[in-house]
C-alpha cells in the first residue's frame, strides 16, 4: 500500500533532526518535534530493528477496539534511517478523540525499543482507514470470521 502524503515543512524538520541527529546527542525536544533517546544506543541489524519495532507497535492498542495498532492495520509504514525511526500511521477515523496524544504515545513507545535513536510519528489520512486493513488474525480475535 503506497499513499502520498508530502509536507515540505515536515521534510524540512525531518531533514533538520537527522542533520542535528549525525552532529551529537540528537536535537533537544524543545527544537522539534519527536522523541529521541537520552541514553547510549546499541548497534543493531536492521531487521532485527525493524522487528523490534512491530513488536512494540503490537504493544499499543487502540483505546475503542480492543486490537494492537499494527494488527488493526493503523500502520502504513515504517522508514528507518540511521537508527532515527519513521512512522506513517492513520487512525480509524479524523474524528479520533485520541487524534492529538496518540501519535505522541507511539513515538515514545518506538523510542523506547533497543537500537532506536529516536522516532517521528506522521499521522497521515491517504488512504483512509478501512476494516479491511485489519490482519486476518485480529480479524478472528474480533470474530469477524
Amino acid at each position: 500500500m503506497k499513499h502520498v502524503n508530502f509536507d515540505p515543512e515536515l521534510e524540512l524538520k525531518k531533514a533538520r533532526i537527522m542533520e542535528e541527529f549525525k552532529q551529537d546527542d540528537g536535537p533537544g525536544e524543545s527544537e522539534t518535534r519527536g522523541t529521541f533517546s537520552d541514553g547510549p544506543v546499541a548497534e543493531i541489524d536492521e531487521s532485527e530493528l525493524r522487528e523490534g519495532i512491530v513488536e512494540a507497535l503490537k504493544t499499543v492498542y487502540d483505546p475503542e477496539i480492543p486490537v494492537n495498532i499494527f494488527d488493526l492495520g493503523l500502520i502504513y509504514d515504517i522508514r528507518i534511517r540511521d537508527r532515527v525511526v519513521e512512522v506513517d500511521m492513520t487512525l480509524t477515523a479524523p474524528g479520533c478523540p485520541v487524534a492529538h496524544t496518540f501519535p505522541g504515545m507511539v513515538e515514545r513507545t518506538v523510542a523506547m525499543v533497543p537500537g532506536v535513536a529516536g522516532a517521528i510519528v506522521d499521522l497521515v489520512w491517504d488512504p483512509p482507514w478501512t476494516p479491511d486493513l485489519i490482519s486476518e488474525a485480529a480479524r478472528l480475535e474480533l470474530g469477524l470470521i
